[in-house]
């Protein structure tokens, strides 16, 4: 079986995917921008690995940069953290709530899955939600 070789066919990397939600968040401080520092910081790594990373991102359009080397979210990278961040919180909802995962697991676990599954995974796990919680609402109307 092949299904394995899958891994490697995801979009981007959980380190790229770390460092495009590090220049969303800090994009928040300097009215979208981020300074290299200010990122390698929120990531606990050097200015040098994000400036590699950074060039992989911007080459697929992802971030943009300006003369002072100030990065920010290009419109579709705006777009992939939105997803992103939509996963990992259908994820932490079903393993916390669903599931019963402590909350620190479970933000760690949907941290670990939030960049690898797709969006038909996503989509059914948004439908069961929507029953569990309607059965949930049901249950303590009773």
């Amino acid at each position: 079986m092949e299904t394995w070789k899958e891994f490697d066919a995801n979009e981007l990397t959980h380190s790229a995917a770390h460092h495009l939600l590090a220049i969303h968040e800090l994009g928040g401080q300097y009215g979208g921008w981020a300074r290299v520092s200010d990122i390698a910081r929120e990531l606990g790594i050097t200015r040098g690995s994000v400036s590699i990373n950074l060039r992989g991102l911007k080459k697929r359009g992802l971030v943009d940069t300006d003369e002072h080397h100030m990065v920010k979210l290009s419109v579709e990278g705006e777009k992939f953290v939105a997803g992103l961040t939509a996963k990992k919180m259908a994820l932490r909802e079903f393993l916390q709530e669903v599931l019963g995962v402590t909350e620190a697991q479970a933000e760690i676990d949907s941290c670990k899955i939030e960049h690898l599954v797709s969006e038909e995974a996503l989509a059914k796990l948004n439908e069961f939600l929507v029953k569990w919680r309607a059965q949930e609402r049901v249950a303590i109307t009773r």
